[in-house]
């Protein structure tokens, strides 16, 4: 099994916590992580409501079932029963034991009815992403710790240039177009990838995202996840993807929630020092992989050369994507945003950490940089006394220092730091 950067964490939350919920997108390797921790011996038992007697025990009666369960045991895909959490809740309160209980799930469970408030205080919820670049070569991805530190290190600069990309490994553009879904990695021909990323869609749509709740119009949800890969890394318009999907709004905007909820897309919200101004300005909307981005959106090699435009907001997924997998084992912990002011000056995006520090990442589709790609570092670096540094993330091979706190990083810094 390729080690999975998140476990320590996992680990750490089942020794202090009673309920344990591991949720991602279906085929990220939540139930070969569970497996793991109890061949480890974290666990006794391993269950899964995939398998149809379990579920229909589960759904039958599910505190007997709960009831049933002996030792510390894994419960796999558990959105499946909804039920099953209250019982749980139940089981909890008899014996708050840590660890008594890993949950994993495809679907975030905190959108089911009164989940969030039955397990309250019971629970630690953590998010399983795909295999970030770190993983794939069997190393932690540490550039975002890394890039808050007072000084970059030099022997960090220094590893980017002169550790270089073995033959075997892709490109950049290869490392975006295939995105990290584990069974992805294992198909080295492009049309077998697009026949798992069809059958992968079809699967979601029509089981997980049924599993949330009804759809009246389950045939619209392909087109529409189509329009939003189109969009991704753009700002949300809700009125313009409604006119493309012939969408009314209100089921929109339900729609695109059930989506979210199963890890296809998500969304970044916009950085503002006012808390209640993030909450009115457009996030941006992303596609949860960059290579399912390119899969909906048809963006091969071949397309690219004639139409360079789709370049930028595919690496820029690509890196949200990277940066959000890290986050989740990250020491700092911070919040992802984008930075756009009212005259258009923007920064792609924005990590801020729980004491308000702040670093802005630029990326930039080009092997070279210019003093102009910082104009949107410096708007925020004016604005915010907390700000440590600008990063534009390029194709290059360098690692060039522009000015004070402000700084162009070839794009391997993201899984070599």
């Amino acid at each position: 099994m390729r080690r999975r950067n998140i476990t320590s964490k996992l680990i750490d939350a089942i020794q202090d916590t009673p309920v344990v919920f591991l949720r991602g997108a279906r085929q990220t390797g939540k139930s070969t992580l569970a497996r793991h921790l109890v061949e480890e011996g974290y666990f006794e038992d391993y269950v899964t409501l995939d398998e149809a007697t379990v579920l229909a025990a589960a759904g039958t009666n599910a505190q007997a079932f709960i009831d049933g369960l002996r030792g510390r045991v894994v419960v796999d895909e558990v959105q499946r029963a909804p039920d099953i959490f209250l019982a749980i809740k139940r089981s909890v309160d008899k014996d708050r034991r840590p660890g008594r209980f890993l949950l994993t799930g495809s679907a975030d469970i905190l959108l089911l009815p009164h989940v969030s408030e039955s397990l309250a205080g019971r629970i630690e919820i953590i998010t399983l992403l795909p295999f970030s670049q770190g993983e794939m070569a069997g190393r932690d991805d540490r550039f975002v710790d890394a890039v808050f530190g007072d000084d970059l290190p030099e022997s960090a600069l220094d590893r980017v240039l002169t550790s270089g990309e073995s033959e075997a490994e892709p490109d950049l553009l290869g490392r975006a177009l295939r995105g990290g879904y584990p069974e992805v990695l294992t198909r080295h021909d492009e049309r077998r990838r697009r026949s798992w990323f069809e059958s992968y869609i079809t699967t979601m749509l029509q089981r997980d995202v049924r599993d949330l709740a009804a759809v009246d119009r389950i045939s619209d949800l392909p087109r529409l996840l189509q329009l939003v890969a189109a969009r991704t890394a753009g700002l949300v318009n809700y009125a313009e993807i409604s006119r493309a999907s012939g969408l009314p709004q209100t089921t929109l905007k339900r729609y695109l929630t059930l989506l979210e909820s199963t890890f296809l897309l998500w969304e970044i919200p916009a950085y503002s020092t006012n808390i209640s101004k993030r909450l009115v300005r457009s996030p941006k909307l992303m596609l949860g992989d960059s290579g399912l981005a390119a899969h909906l959106s048809g963006i091969t090699r071949d397309r690219l050369i004639t139409q360079r435009h789709l370049l930028g907001p595919l690496l820029e997924t690509f890196v949200a994507t990277e940066l959000r997998k890290q986050i989740s084992w990250s020491a700092v912990w911070p919040s992802l945003y984008h930075f756009r002011t009212q005259t258009g000056q923007e920064v792609d995006l924005v990590l801020e950490a729980p004491d308000g520090r702040l670093v802005g990442i630029e990326v930039k589709a080009s092997g070279s940089v210019t003093e102009g790609d910082f104009k949107g570092l410096r708007a925020l670096a004016e604005q915010q006394a907390k700000f440590v540094r600008g990063i534009v993330l390029y194709d290059g091979d360098r690692t060039v220092h522009f000015e004070d706190r402000m700084i162009a990083v070839p794009f391997p810094a993201l899984w070599t730091w």
